[in-house]
């Protein structure tokens, strides 16, 4: 084997995942056919779960001062996200920003990323897959025991496996630009004029992002970025103002295709992100969706791979992540409808409106966008935890203070024994090998509805609870053999 995993795609997702995978210590090989990181931001910030993501690996203080906002929307229309703990969303942190760090992280652990490997074909032997790249030094072969697909939504790695990836096509095209030397005043999203929508919003540095999207533009089957002059056009007949004298710094092109894979996984070929979905761009939450794909599928590869846990392990990252894509689409979809539409749609606008103040609705709709809504199906029983991410607490461990954040750092999973209950630590000591054991007097727990009464907790490296007690139905050893592999 030339690695034990193959990464084809150098973006948000695909750095992620070689990131986890040597945090546990996985050998990773990362294929990207452009040469240098282009530098473009289509993502600015990132929600609150992906932030969390962030934490339980300690990434965040590389990011800088974060600034961060309960104010979103839906479909246009303003979202109070504040009515919903921790919903907050980073701004203004810029996708090539995120990926400048991920890439610095995943090297330093040791990920051998290859910039100017194009990924050409693979062949599934049913014991590995064999991998053709085209490189500085003409074609190679790689043989991998398992390959990723996170090539974006044109994925050939995809298309090579056959994955099916029903949907609908895209019925239109828009424009995504920052341009610098123009003043144009801000707009929000969702903002409709006759013939489309646009949008302004101002950058750092003296740089304006704009979008504009023209109705009954038919979608076009570009392989090279659109000229600004086409961008420009666009926003004159929408807006009457000229922009034709703007600098671009970058321009883009999207559409409102919906599409999902029917399956994350097909032997030994998975997807992640955008190569398993694409759709709108609404609400940032995409390149997010992308990173928690990967935190959902790193540990559970790494698991296999070791010997620790069955094959059958991954089976749980299509259970776990279809549902969560299918709500994406789901959602996003909505979305155009309420700010790509004409006036006929306007009724509709009005009424959601009028939802939104309800506090219920816009905890709703914070949630689902944010990410915060998720809980996988991890077994039966009446704590508000179970399957849910564990909320990040203060912690006292041996006289030193942590958080539970902090203590999924190392990427193994975790169990928080708050109660100091001997006889639970020596039922856990046949999987000490993969899993902290950890006792610790929690701080604020009273104040949290979700873990208030609490003894003991079960976290997956991933930071969701696979086991909590009281109120599981399933005992500690059945949950640690399903998620962790047999006792030895």
């Amino acid at each position: 084997m030339d690695a034990s995993v193959v990464v084809v795609g150098a973006g948000p997702a695909g750095l992620m995942l070689a990131g986890e995978l040597r945090a546990a210590g996985v050998e990773v090989v990362v294929l990207e056919r452009l040469h240098r990181r282009t530098g473009e931001s289509r993502g600015l910030g990132f929600t609150a779960r992906t932030m969390e993501v962030f934490d339980q690996r300690g990434l965040l203080p590389r990011f800088g001062e974060i600034e961060t906002s309960n104010q979103g929307h839906f479909g246009g229309l303003p979202v109070d996200f504040g009515v919903l703990e921790g919903a907050q969303a980073a701004k203004s942190v810029p996708q090539s920003a995120t990926e400048a760090v991920l890439e610095a992280w995943a090297g330093e652990l040791g990920a051998d990323i290859r910039r100017g490997h194009e990924f050409v074909s693979l062949t599934d032997e049913g014991d590995a897959v064999e991998v053709v790249t085209r490189g500085p030094a003409g074609e190679q072969r790689l043989r991998a025991s398992y390959v990723v697909g996170c090539d974006g939504g044109r994925s050939r790695v995809r298309k090579a496996a056959g994955f099916d990836f029903p949907g609908t096509g895209a019925t239109m095209e828009m424009f995504l630009a920052d341009i610098r030397g123009v003043d144009l005043q801000p707009r929000m999203i969702g903002e409709t004029v006759p013939g489309g929508m646009v949008m302004v919003g101002p950058l750092p540095d003296g740089v304006t992002r704009i979008i504009v999207c023209e109705r009954g533009t038919p979608p076009q089957r570009r392989t090279e970025p659109p000229q600004f002059n086409e961008v420009a056009d666009a926003w004159k007949r929408l807006t009457g103002v000229d922009i034709s004298h703007a600098e671009p710094v970058w321009v883009s092109a999207f559409g409102d295709a919906t599409r999902q894979v029917t399956e994350y996984r097909r032997g030994r070929v998975l997807l992640a992100g955008d190569a398993a979905h694409i759709h709108l761009p609404a609400g940032g939450q995409g390149m997010n969706t992308s990173i928690q794909d990967s935190v959902n599928l790193g540990w559970k590869l790494a698991a296999v791979l070791r010997g620790d846990a069955p094959e059958a392990l991954l089976d749980t990252y299509h259970s776990e992540r279809y549902p969560v894509g299918r709500r994406l689409l789901m959602n996003t979809q909505a979305q155009g409808l309420l700010f790509l539409s004409g006036d006929e749609v306007q009724p509709l606008r009005d009424v959601m409106s009028e939802l939104i103040r309800y506090d219920e609705v816009s905890r709703h709709l914070a949630a689902m966008v944010s990410g915060l809504e998720i809980r996988y199906d991890v077994g039966t029983g009446r704590h508000p935890l179970l399957g849910r991410r564990m909320p990040r607490l203060a912690l006292t461990v041996s006289g030193r203070t942590t958080s539970s954040s902090a203590l999924l750092c190392a990427g193994r999973g975790v169990l928080l024994d708050l109660h100091d209950n001997a006889q639970l630590r020596r039922r856990a000591m046949g999987w000490t090998d993969r899993i902290d054991v950890v006792t610790a007097v929690p701080g604020g727990l009273d104040d949290n509805h979700h873990v208030a009464r609490t003894t003991a907790v079960l976290i997956r490296p991933d930071g969701h609870v696979a086991w909590a007690a009281p109120g599981s139905d399933h005992d500690l050893p059945m949950a640690l053999s399903r998620w962790f592999g047999p006792s030895r």
